[in-house]
């Protein structure tokens, strides 16, 4: 149970459709979510978040004054003390175009029309960031973990950490790819890695076989963040030696899950 209701939750939408604003609207207020805040651009979004900070930002894709891309860029950046949660609504399909939002952090995509399942989804994964609860473990004190994070991207590092931080984590060592993850591990320990699966150099899935093949660290358990969708290719991730994947956006209440699998086997 979050301590966090989404009757609490602060929201400001970014859509310059003043139907979709009433249509997404609508679809919040179902949810319980009655304290949103609009605004119609870019411009218009950092001059409201100069004057206040939301729990939530969620925004539309194509803005008359830019994208989602720069409203995300912008808040990572200028606005990054205060971890704003994102969310995008799109239409958008390609998996170019989705993947800059996935390497950077986004809590959740929602299609472009979503429905209540999809809604739901994601404020429940908003609730789980913004109202930490610790893992509790058996054979592990989750303060204690060392756990070893790495990816190219470091947004995508920033949100992981979050969220592990949230389950009661603190012992992080961060990798920028598999190559720097492989020499780290050549002079320390860790209890768990959480790993992407597209990166330069040495991949997630070439990390994975060098660590199953070492008598030092083949027993560590590896959690694989990917955004890859081809069942073949997820198929051959798997028997590199991964214990377990995740998709992209890295959701708290799925991870947690399999954290708890991993680690009480």
């Amino acid at each position: 149970m979050n301590e966090l209701l989404s009757a609490d939750l602060a929201i400001l939408l970014i859509e310059p459709s003043p139907t979709q604003r009433k249509v997404i609207a609508k679809e919040l207020q179902g949810e319980g979510i009655l304290n949103i805040d609009f605004a119609d651009s870019i411009a218009d979004a950092k001059k409201q978040l100069a004057d206040n900070i939301p729990d939530l930002l969620i925004s539309c894709l194509h803005l008359p004054d830019g994208s989602a891309v720069d409203i995300q860029h912008y808040i990572n950046h200028e606005l990054s003390e205060h971890s704003i949660p994102f969310m995008l609504i799109s239409s958008e399909t390609r998996k170019a175009q989705l993947e800059i939002f996935k390497q950077s952090g986004v809590i959740a995509i929602l299609p472009k029309p979503f429905n209540k399942l999809h809604l739901g989804k994601a404020i429940n994964t908003t609730l789980d960031i913004l109202s930490p609860q610790e893992l509790e473990l058996d054979l592990y004190d989750v303060q204690d973990l060392r756990i070893l994070i790495v990816d190219d991207s470091r947004l995508a590092r920033k949100h992981i950490r979050r969220v592990l931080t949230n389950l009661g984590a603190h012992r992080f060592t961060e990798a920028e790819d598999g190559a720097q993850a492989i020499d780290i591990l050549k002079n320390d320990m860790f209890d768990l890695i959480v790993t992407d699966y597209n990166m330069p150099q040495v991949n997630g899935q070439e990390l994975t076989q060098t660590i199953r093949n070492s008598d030092e660290h083949a027993h560590i358990p590896v959690l694989m963040v990917t955004s890859e969708a081809n069942d073949t290719h997820l198929s051959n991730i798997m028997q590199s030696g991964v214990n377990a994947l995740c998709d992209k956006p890295f959701e708290p209440e799925t991870v947690k899950k399999l954290i708890y699998q991993l680690l009480e086997q």
